[in-house]
């Protein structure tokens, strides 16, 4: 089918009578293109628990529920790796979900955190406060916009900048370790609020930099070496003991690790 004919083709298939619900995309099977109706469910539906996920902890950080709000976010997290693997695992890879999972992405990564911290720290700075939760948001959303068009061009073994839900789970989680040691942090001290204003700046601009971070897409794949093993089991057990601080930790180790591999490569 030469490319006018598949035009034409999907065209034909737009024609609706105004009260049908459906999807028609066009996907590559066996070597060619082909335009086909519906959405796969599985992936889709782990999708949309996402989405539900940082709706909800949206309305949590309105409501001053900065912990549920934040454990939401964590579950979007585990739920947007999970799409992706269920979707491989069942060949059910569509334009439609990769377009669906960026959406969720953009709701559960760049808006859910920015509001959280917002209303956790940042909401007593006023314009400056409003301006810094909005830069974490904006640049969400470019690097979200981003991996879209470099899919299939970049190195699948490097994020370009800092993923989206792990420069959320660094905002999450700074939250959370505020929250548990509130009694030597202090939530409204004007230092704590203008760390939280850098610190959400931060996160946001590593995730439009040109920083490479490992991705661990094929890390399952190949073997290591023991000692490997070993070291997990501890970071495990020290995460285990403070939860928040024990990701908080691993998070800025992991940030850090892009900025001094790109560092030691231009020296």
């Amino acid at each position: 089918m030469d490319e006018h004919e598949f035009n034409i083709r999907l065209a034909d298939n737009d024609n609706y009578d105004g009260l049908t619900f459906e999807v028609v995309e066009a996907e590559v099977a066996e070597g060619k293109r082909v335009v086909s109706r519906g959405v796969y469910l599985a992936p889709n539906l782990i999708t949309t628990l996402s989405l539900l996920s940082g709706f909800y902890s949206i309305l949590a950080s309105t409501q001053g529920e900065f912990y549920k709000a934040a454990l939401a976010i964590f579950l979007s997290g585990i739920l947007d790796g999970a799409d992706g693997r269920v979707a491989r695992m069942l060949n059910a890879q569509s334009p439609f979900g990769e377009q669906y999972d960026s959406l969720a992405d953009m709701l559960a990564f760049g808006v859910a955190p920015a509001m959280l911290v917002y209303s956790f720290a940042l909401e007593p700075l006023g314009r400056i406060g409003i301006g810094c939760a909005f830069v974490f948001t904006a640049c969400a959303a470019f690097r979200l916009a981003r991996f879209n068009v470099q899919v299939g061009i970049v190195d699948k073994k490097y994020f370009v900048g800092l993923a989206s839900p792990l420069a959320a789970i660094l905002v999450t989680a700074a939250v959370m370790v505020a929250v548990d040691h509130n009694e030597w942090i202090g939530q409204y001290d004007t230092a704590i609020m203008f760390l939280f204003a850098a610190w959400v700046v931060i996160c946001g601009l590593l995730m439009v930099s040109n920083v490479k971070y490992y991705s661990f897409k094929e890390f399952d794949k190949k073997k290591v070496p023991f000692v490997v093993l070993i070291i997990g089991v501890l970071v495990m057990s020290i995460v285990l003991y403070d939860i928040p601080v024990g990701i908080l930790a691993i998070g800025i180790i992991y940030a850090l690790s892009g900025i001094v591999t790109t560092i030691k490569a231009k020296i």
